[in-house]
């Protein structure tokens, strides 16, 4: 890591991103970070800088392992909410969180192992609130019970979907399993019908006179 603390280069001479929370780097295409993980705690610490919260978006996975490959994280007003009827007319109407934003930064797995921006998007079409120096809280208090659900929603699909991959891979599993059951049992009576006609054989030659 350099002195700075900011930025260092591999050995490719490409720039990879090793940024504290309190840095002013701002993203740029070919921004490289050494995980997916990275990338997220970077496009954070730039969000909170900016007066804005970051949502953790889409992604796609590999179809070789299942891993995944592909990132996008957003501002938290990125889309709108769907409209859903009101259960009672008594409820108060929920704040208006999604405004259509299009800010966000893409980042990409490549062969080297390497997490690199593909996309930047920086303009938002909202008002940014900066929070003082060091004050993350006030930005995560300001998030809507709506806000809160969307998060919850994305995780318990993202569990469903790492259950179904694991339940997948135990059938499977328990098919290999069956089959070299089946296998062992064919090879034994193989082996039994060698030994008795082996005996029989044997017992043959045994009552022959001689």
């Amino acid at each position: 890591m350099g002195n700075d603390g900011d930025v260092i280069e591999n050995s490719n001479g490409k720039e990879l991103a090793i940024h504290d929370a309190n840095s002013d780097v701002e993203p740029y295409l070919g921004m490289e970070f050494e995980s997916e993980e990275a990338a997220k705690v970077f496009y954070d610490a730039y969000a909170t800088r900016q007066g804005f919260i970051m949502r953790v978006d889409a992604f796609r996975r590999s179809m070789r392992d299942g891993k995944v490959v592909w990132r996008r994280l957003v501002c938290n007003k990125e889309g709108f909410r769907k409209f859903r009827p009101r259960r009672s007319e008594n409820r108060k109407p929920r704040a208006i969180t999604r405004e259509g934003c299009k800010a966000m930064i893409v980042v990409k797995k490549e062969k080297t192992g390497k997490w690199v921006v593909t996309r930047f998007v920086k303009e938002h079409n909202h008002l940014l609130v900066v929070a003082p120096a060091n004050n993350r809280r006030s930005l995560l208090l300001s998030q809507t019970p709506d806000e809160k659900d969307v998060k919850i929603r994305e995780l318990t699909a993202e569990l469903q979907r790492e259950r179904k991959k694991s339940a997948a891979i135990q059938e499977q599993l328990d098919m290999v399993l069956k089959d070299m059951e089946e296998h062992s049992n064919h090879l034994s009576r193989n082996i039994d019908d060698i030994v008795k006609s082996v005996r029989e054989i044997e017992s043959k030659r045994t009552v022959q006179p001689h």
